[in-house]
């Protein structure tokens, strides 16, 4: 090509990807100032702990109370509840973040690729991004591995708990040489992170149990990266009335049942049950998330919408 030629087409490419990024640019501002007002989730001095009413002071106290008592059995109890099915729910968010794929996209260019795994104690879902992004593997040679996930909790019972058990399925080096994975305490509402650190922001049946669910969004948007993308993995509202009313009555008499002679607490798992129909209904909690900034928010129901996992992007 003759270097006028070669100029000119420099020159159209450059103006070209311009406009380009000046419209998706555009277009980014247009969603996020959109987003649907929505009523303050917390408003005035009083809120729900289940279906008690307490100081919006008190909640946080009382929420870390349930769960240094479940703790030790909390996984157990998970399979028992749900009959093994939160295991399929957790694998399904792991599957559609597409972190397999991601994880050797970063690896071969080289760049960092960080997972916050939100009110993730027990390494639950944590471990499933461990063996999706086959860090183990990558433990076993030299260096800092490019892939990282940080499971973040305000309990430190259930981190303890988190730990103990990724050092026992994988060894200390995934944790203490490659820094692969990390357990850190933190409060949802006040993350103890930069702005703009990770890529992937994931939080599986915790977010209904924070006092401020508002501020938390918030938060989870802040230390995003730009274009990062957020996930939530939630027990939701049952669309169908007949499979409602089956389900409340096993959640109501059931569950708090096997949570007596599982764990010897039955109203840790009563206040579990409760909280879940307090919680947002899907169209709510999507409105949330863009109200808090997050652009494309959008949601999938699982098990007739026992559970939803919605999704939602950090501007660029």
């Amino acid at each position: 090509m003759r270097p006028a030629y070669a100029a000119h087409a420099i020159r159209t490419s450059y103006v070209v990807r311009r406009k380009y990024q000046e419209s998706a640019s555009f277009f980014v501002r247009r969603v996020a100032n959109s987003a649907k007002k929505v009523d303050a989730y917390v408003q005035g001095p009083k809120t729900h702990f289940g279906y008690e009413e307490v100081n919006v002071e008190q909640k946080e106290g009382k929420v870390k109370k349930v769960f240094e008592s479940v703790a030790d059995s909390y996984d157990v109890m998970n399979d028992l509840m749900s009959a093994g099915l939160h295991r399929y729910w957790k694998d399904e968010l792991v599957r559609i973040s597409g972190v397999s794929a991601l994880a050797k996209a970063a690896r071969s260019s080289g760049k960092q690729f960080d997972i916050l795994d939100l009110a993730g104690g027990t390494g639950d879902v944590s471990f499933r991004f461990i063996d999706a992004a086959e860090c183990v593997e990558r433990s076993k040679s030299s260096g800092k591995d490019s892939v990282s996930v940080t499971v973040c909790d305000i309990n430190p019972s259930m981190l303890q708990v988190g730990e103990k058990r990724a050092r026992e399925r994988y060894g200390n080096a995934l944790i203490d040489k490659n820094k692969s994975l990390a357990f850190v305490e933190g409060n949802a509402q006040d993350l103890p992170f930069e702005d703009n650190k990770f890529d992937l922001f994931t939080i599986a049946f915790g977010l209904r149990n924070v006092t401020d669910v508002d501020a938390a969004l918030r938060e989870a948007r802040r230390v995003l990266k730009p274009g990062g993308r957020f996930m939530c993995l939630e027990f939701s509202r049952v669309e169908n009335d007949t499979f409602r009313a089956i389900y409340d009555a096993y959640s109501f008499h059931a569950i708090p049942q096997i949570g007596q002679a599982v764990a010897g607490d039955r109203d840790s798992y009563q206040y579990l049950v409760e909280s879940i129909r307090k919680f947002s209904t899907q169209e709510e909690l999507k409105d949330r998330i863009e109200a808090a900034g997050f652009t494309f928010p959008s949601y999938a129901n699982y098990t007739g919408g026992i559970v939803a996992i919605h999704e939602g992007y950090k501007p660029i």
